[in-house]
Order: C-alpha cells, then structure tokens, then sequence
C-alpha cells in the first residue's frame, strides 16, 4: 500500500482536519448518501459507482498520493467531540514556480451544514497554505445563485474577482461560475461588486 510521506493534521476550534483512510469509507458514505438532494445541484455529476467502495478506496489512494507529491491537500473535517464526519475540503490544483497557488474545494454534510464547520475549515486550510505551504494566494469558485457559498467565502476574507463563462461542469451542465481569491499579503479593501 502506497503511503504519504507526512501526515497532514490541521486542528481549529471544533474540529481535526486530516487525510481520508479507509476505514472513513461507511461514515462518508452515509454522510453523502444522506446528503445527495443538498449536495447533488452544487456538485459534478455523481458516476454510478460514486458511493461505491473501491470508488472511494481510488479516493483515499489519489489522497495519498496528492498529499505526498505536494499537488493537492484533501482533508476530511473531524468533529472532535464525537469523531462525526460533518464534510470535507481541498486545496487543488497547488501550482508552484511564480504562481504559488491552489484551488480551494469543499462540502458539507447536510445536518452540518449553517454551523460554522466550514468557516473554520476553511479559515485553518487558508493559514496552512500560506504559513506552511507557502502559497500566496488561494481561490475559490462557486455558482452565482449559491449566495451560502458565496457568504462563507466572504465571511472568510475571499475577494470578487470576476466571472468565468461554462467554468465547470455541476450537475451535468457547463455552468458559469463566480470567481474568488485570498491573497497572502492582500492590500484589497472589501468589495461590493459582484
């Protein structure tokens, strides 16, 4: 079996943040099982295997590997007071050289969600970017009508960039998206637009 070199581990108020293994597999299954009618308009189209074991073992694997290459950060948010899986995040797409950047992903459980567990995910994965990975800006996008998505990105110091034309396929459709960024060192001063 493929192992990372290091562990990743990010602790915030309520929650551990850590890499998928796979004895995650039933509480993550149950929590997107339960979830799909919240989650399924915000998300790619599900493949017919999506809740399926060996489905999420490649998870776990691409995980593992990510994490070791340096090009992704995949975490699992942990509530710590009863070890309940509430969601998950990611940081993607870590690019290198002059850019130094990466693309932020995430969801939340449906009996979670509007608690405050992605906000703190969101916040600790930003200060672990910037402070241990050395990245200089984070971005995030997410569909002009997800006014809870958008919130959270400006409750947690992201900026309006812009809007990007059939960005990603959700749903089984090309859909524009609004665009979003955290700087490391961000000198912008709060935005109404957008």
């Amino acid at each position: 079996m493929f192992l990372p070199r290091r562990k990743v581990r990010i602790e915030t108020e309520r929650l551990t943040l850590r890499q998928p293994v796979l004895t995650d597999y039933r509480d993550w299954s149950e929590l997107r099982e339960q979830s799909a009618d919240f989650l399924i308009p915000w998300e790619p189209t599900w493949a017919e295997d999506h809740l399926a074991r060996k489905a999420f073992s490649n998870r776990v694997y691409w995980a593992q590997r990510s994490i070791s290459q340096g090009t992704a950060l995949p975490l699992f948010l942990i509530r710590r007071e009863d070890s309940t899986m509430v969601g998950a995040i990611t940081l993607d797409n870590i690019r290198r050289g002059p850019a130094q950047a990466g693309t932020l992903g995430y969801w939340t459980g449906e009996a979670h969600a509007r608690q405050g567990y992605m906000r703190e995910a969101i916040l600790g994965v930003v200060h672990h970017a910037f402070d241990r990975l050395d990245l200089s800006r984070i971005e995030a996008a997410c569909l002009p009508e997800n006014q809870a998505s958008r919130g959270l990105l400006e409750k947690c110091g992201f900026k309006y960039e812009g809007v990007a034309q059939s960005y990603l396929q959700i749903n089984g459709r090309w859909r524009t998206h609004v665009l979003y960024a955290s700087l490391r060192r961000d000198r912008r001063g709060r935005t109404e637009i957008g």
